[in-house]
């Protein structure tokens, strides 16, 4: 299996940006696709964009469409998501997420079999 690692969260202003990485060890990296996702106090995680495992398909979520960019370097064994145009509701727990690339990508979190820990995001107003 893959274990994840997510890191480069922090506190920005709004209309900052940030990039999230998350760090991928175990098996093949390329053997899954990644998603992105998010989770508010009080509130259920909901999905902010996924890659396949090529990084030839992306999705977003309306929210970080035009905002957010996901990507991979599967050499580095490593996914990204960068964040401009941060907003105060972008604060939320970022996780990423993956599962085996023979999978369609995925907006569902029960569809994702590996996470990582989560990184906290803030964005100050």
């Amino acid at each position: 299996q893959v274990q994840l690692v997510e890191s480069g969260g922090g506190l920005v202003q709004a209309g900052g940006s940030l990039r999230l990485s998350c760090a991928a060890s175990g098996r093949t990296f390329s053997w899954y696709g990644m998603g992105w996702f998010r989770q508010a106090p009080g509130k259920e995680r909901e999905f902010v964009a996924a890659i396949s495992w090529s990084g030839a398909r992306t999705d977003y979520a309306d929210s970080a469409r035009n905002r957010f960019t996901i990507s991979r370097d599967n050499a580095k064994a490593t996914g990204y998501l960068q964040m401009n145009s941060l907003k105060p509701e972008d604060t939320a727990v970022y996780y990423c997420a993956a599962r085996a690339r023979e999978y369609s990508s995925s907006r569902y979190p029960s569809d994702y079999p590996y996470w990582g820990q989560g990184t906290q995001v803030t964005v100050s107003s």
